[in-house]
């Protein structure tokens, strides 16, 4: 006695039906024709990528056969040594290509094995495999519409698909998957080709299937990058969505450090650029790390014949004219919804500062730096965030957040530090004061002042700047977070100016 069908995800599982004569009730003949550039079928990924393109070209012959392919302490302030800033069976029949997408016809039982004539593509052989047209119809579109379409050809008994030699694997995968639930393969070019084909005739079940394996498997530049190419190219873009992020997330953490990958990087196509670029995630100084990084991409982006030329133009001019904006403008820029966030702020490895500076009657500058609660909570119990440089008289300063221990009375709290980047004999007094903001509309609140004389390496804070224990600096009540951003200010004037460097 034959066991009964199994059933696996939810699904009764057909597989005991595929190609069988006792439970079917036509057979699918699959023509297998020439490559048309008569050169064969490419291997891996690069045969994928060269059939994309060519398919790509192609008109979509048929509607149902598509084939596009982020408590108080001290207040003496806190001196550190700061820390160095950087800058089935498959019997003896053929299987199935495509002349043009869902090329499909019934009734034809003759076999062409015979050169081409008239521009007609070579039959290179044949197969013919026993189906359930109940089966194919429940899991394709394609297939419904084959055998349900009211012609005399969804009558007959037989019905016969043309593909190219190189879909031959992937379409019986595909229809053994359709039977059974299941893929046995695990070699990602052949899944790749498997959800290209399954995307062809309509099944979402399988594309779905094929992206959830490949998200599975080890990932490389070359693979990501293709996977990323996916949503042009098929036309269930939803179904391959979930492979497509897992692409954009594999380049952007592998090519975090712009800077130790630029090389590289600016080999990548376009696609790759913008996902890594879209991460909040960079290792970068700062915003312009990523302006000078682009600047190096422009001579191609111009001069790629993918893009229009008029609007690639303007993108890069109006990027052009974003950077030369003074800071203010950049910030109206960036809160206007109508840029389409295009100059979104993003968390760099150094945090972006505005400065205001000031010549007479002391060389002095105002320093604002805003925090988000997310970044402040990153810092716990022992982060440290850093500013962009600034400079004042010359040297270069910087501003450091930290979760420190107090330690007075050894709970965690949030200070304050401001350092100076050069090392050495340099002798700089600065009168240092630190204020925060604690009300939408309110002015800046003074929390310390004082002098200090840096003498490179150093650097002066206050470890709980607001004497408060993290806990309660961080809760959802707290004072010091307006609509979730903490706004800082260190005002900064010389008051010994310095002397000159030894020879």
């Amino acid at each position: 006695m034959d066991p009964e069908p199994s059933i696996t995800g939810g699904d009764q599982n057909f597989e005991f039906a595929f190609n069988s004569s006792n439970f079917s009730d036509r057979v699918l003949r699959i023509e297998v024709v020439a490559e048309p550039d008569e050169g064969g079928a490419d291997a891996g990924w690069a045969g994928y990528r060269k059939r994309r393109r060519d398919d790509g070209a192609k008109e979509k012959a048929s509607e149902s056969a598509k084939y596009s392919l982020e408590l108080m302490s001290s207040c003496e302030p806190d001196t550190e040594e700061c820390m160095e800033y950087e800058n089935h069976d498959e019997e003896d029949e053929p299987m199935l290509e495509e002349l043009a997408p869902g090329i499909c016809r019934a009734g034809d039982d003759t076999e062409n094995d015979s050169p081409s004539v008239g521009g007609s593509p070579h039959v290179l052989r044949v197969k013919s495999i026993y189906i359930s047209s109940a089966i194919l119809a429940a899991k394709s579109p394609f297939f419904y519409k084959l055998f349900s379409n009211g012609m005399k050809e969804s009558d007959q008994r037989h019905a016969t698909l043309r593909i190219n030699e190189s879909e031959e694997a992937a379409l019986m995968e595909l229809l053994s998957f359709m039977y059974s639930g299941k893929l046995p393969t695990t070699s990602p070019s052949l899944l790749l080709d498997v959800l290209m084909a399954a995307d062809k005739f309509e099944v979402v079940s399988c594309m779905r299937h094929c992206s959830q394996l490949l998200r599975s498997l080890p990932m490389t530049t070359e693979s990501a990058l293709l996977y990323l190419d996916l949503p042009c190219s098929v036309s269930m873009a939803s179904a391959v969505q979930p492979l497509t992020d897992a692409a954009k997330d594999y380049l952007a953490n592998s090519y975090r450090d712009i800077t130790k990958f630029q090389d590289e990087m600016l080999g990548l196509p376009l696609s790759g650029i913008e996902a890594i670029l879209s991460s909040d995630d960079l290792q970068v100084a700062s915003e312009d790390a990523i302006y000078d990084f682009v600047l190096k991409k422009l001579r191609k982006v111009l001069t790629c014949n993918d893009l229009d030329h008029e609007i690639a133009s303007k993108l890069v001019t109006d990027a052009l004219f974003f950077k030369a904006e003074a800071p203010h403008r950049q910030r109206a820029l960036s809160a206007d919804e109508s840029s389409h966030k295009r100059f979104t702020e993003r968390a760099y490895k150094y945090r972006p500062l505005k400065v205001v500076e000031f010549e007479r009657p002391h060389p002095q500058c105002i320093v604002y730096l805003d925090l988000t609660r997310d970044e402040c909570a990153k810092l716990f119990p022992s982060g440290r965030v850093y500013s962009q440089a600034f400079h004042l008289g010359g040297q270069g300063f910087f501003l450091s957040a930290h979760c420190n221990l107090d330690q007075h009375s050894l709970f965690h709290c949030f200070g304050l530090f401001l350092g100076m980047q050069e090392k050495g004999s340099i002798s700089f007094t600065v009168e240092y004061e630190f204020a925060a903001r604690t009300k939408p509309s309110g002015e800046f609140v003074s929390k310390y002042k004082g002098f200090y004389t840096f003498t490179g390496g150093k650097a002066v804070g206050y470890r709980n700047l607001f004497g408060i224990p993290w806990t309660s600096f961080i809760a959802e009540d707290s004072l010091f977070f307006i609509n979730g951003t903490l706004h800082l200010r260190a005002e900064l004037t010389i008051k010994q100016p310095q002397p000159p460097s030894l020879q």
